[in-house]
């Protein structure tokens, strides 16, 4: 006996394979990359300039030719100039998992996020942007760069957010940015600069060593703001890490010193810095690394000293044992006053409801600006460059981002020792391949996040070159262009700095 199945039984089959296929074929699908294209004119620096700014999509390929992420940017590039010469700088901002909305705003490209300068809440909103006349569009074209899970860049295709989510693998999508970017638009005999912040800092220097080890593309300058490429330094959260106890001690006195809590006041900041940085290295290094066999008055003397410097009470100090971390110090520094400064920027204070606290649980800087930032950006892409997209723009970024974001750069099931993350080893190499390369490094005073004497330390080793890095130093904190004037002194130090880095000659 012979049984069979009917001839529309196996059409339905076929039909629900290919209904399969096709839904398949249609998830590994990418459309052509958006683009929102606009036609700009402003003033900046005291000259008028045209330029045009491109807010879109840049496609990462693998090596079959195949999208594997859309990493969105904005790009401003000034008109009637040879786009073969004219210098680029690439911006992006840190976290990681933040977009470049920070850097954006700021005013260092066409428009800025207000407020005070005086770090006073800006109020309720609406939170406008505003045209920035301080813009450095006047030396080189600017690319704001959002890496995958922030802004509207995303993996693609078959590749998901978590390969592009890591220390190395991040560096990886970036340099592969810049070199796309510089073959879509040719800009391969352009100077190249860097911008980042933060954690775009540790990216930065890991970018600049893979565009030259690897891609053999070198660069005519790095702009570090609030450096941070060796997290020993600027790690003030685990117990056992005394460098942090030592890093964060100028800044802790700078913040006092603005607060009205050194007594007796210092005739010039300056100088009084400069003291806490030595007291810092030669006086409290030392006692932290003696342990227990500090004697009881060496450790009275330190005592009396942490506190000068740090507006604490002694009292305090002792009981802290020396050991002042940078949200115990936000959060005692105005408890007489039930008020906390901020880590972002001590010269925000904060109103938390638990006065009894041993450390601050937020960080008032951020609460105060965060929302004008993110609220201009918005407004800015919808009516000035015309962004019109479904897409969310994540700032925040992807919520998978963090709890997948990887820093081991060993591969799984090599053996590896867990340590600080540190970049500066790549920033080591990459300026000793290009002894032409310079650093500019600005830094806050009031930044308890990334403090300016952990730059200093990072940066005078790990065997780097003194003369190929610039120091400056601005009042304010993490982002000091919240502050009008230090925003001023800062753009016209990178203005600076990249006109002295581009050849006359060539």
């Amino acid at each position: 006996m012979r049984f069979g199945l009917g001839t529309k039984y196996w059409l339905l089959v076929i039909g629900l394979l290919m209904t399969s296929a096709q839904a398949e074929d249609e998830k590994h699908t990418v459309e052509a990359p958006q683009a929102f294209i606009t036609e700009h004119s402003g003033k900046f620096n005291g000259q008028k300039i045209a330029f045009g700014a491109t807010a879109g999509e840049t496609y990462l390929r693998d090596l079959k030719g195949e999208p594997k992420a859309s990493i969105f940017s904005f790009a401003y590039t000034k008109h009637k100039t040879e786009p073969a010469k004219r210098p680029v700088t690439f911006v992006w901002n840190g976290g990681p998992g933040s977009a470049s909305v920070w850097l954006h705003m700021s005013g260092l490209g066409p428009a800025f996020a207000e407020v005070p300068s005086d770090a006073s809440h800006p109020g309720l909103p609406p939170y406008l942007p505003k045209s920035s006349s301080n813009s450095i569009i006047d030396v080189t074209d600017l690319v704001f760069i959002d890496p995958v899970g922030t802004g509207y860049s995303r993996a693609l295709g078959e590749y998901e957010g978590k390969a592009f989510w890591g220390l190395k693998e991040d560096a990886q999508s970036m340099a592969e940015f810049i070199r796309t970017w510089m073959t879509e638009n040719n800009r391969w005999g352009s100077p190249i600069f860097i911008l980042g912040e933060s954690y775009g800092t540790t990216r930065a220097a890991y970018v600049a060593n893979i565009l030259q080890k690897n891609m053999k593309i070198s660069i005519n300058g790095l702009v570090f703001v609030s450096q941070a490429l060796d997290y020993q330094g600027s790690s003030p959260y685990i117990p056992d890490n005394i460098i942090s106890y030592v890093t964060y001690v100028p800044t802790m006195a700078a913040a006092a010193l603005y607060h009205g809590k050194v007594t007796p006041v210092p005739q010039d900041k300056q100088a009084f810095l400069a003291q806490a940085r030595q007291f810092a290295s030669n006086e409290l290094l030392p006692g932290l690394f003696a342990g227990n066999r500090l004697k009881p008055e060496q450790k009275r003397q330190l005592v009396e000293r942490l506190a000068y410097f740090t507006g604490l009470s002694p009292q305090y100090v002792e009981r802290a044992d020396l050991r002042i971390s940078a949200r115990r110090f936000a959060k005692q520094l105005l408890r007489d006053e039930s008020k906390t400064v901020g880590l972002l920027d001590a010269r925000y204070l904060g109103d938390e409801r638990d006065d009894l606290d041993d450390s601050t649980k937020r960080d008032a800087a951020s609460d105060s600006i965060s929302a004008a930032f993110n609220s201009a950006l918005q407004v800015y892409m919808r009516n000035s460059l015309d962004v019109d997209w479904e897409r969310q723009y994540l700032s925040p970024a992807d919520p998978d981002l963090r709890r997948y974001w990887r820093y081991r750069t060993s591969k799984d099931g090599s053996a590896w020792e867990p340590t600080y993350v540190s970049t500066a080893g790549q920033l080591s190499e990459v300026l000793r391949i290009n002894p032409q390369l310079d650093v500019l490094v600005a830094s806050g005073y009031y930044d308890l996040v990334t403090p300016f004497f952990d730059a200093e330390y990072t940066l005078n080793r790990h065997a780097i070159n003194a003369e190929q890095i610039w120091y400056t130093y601005y009042e304010g904190g993490h982002m000091m262009y919240v502050n009008g004037e230090a925003k001023v002194e800062l753009f016209n130090d990178v203005r600076r700095f990249i006109e002295g880095h581009i050849p006359t000659n060539k």
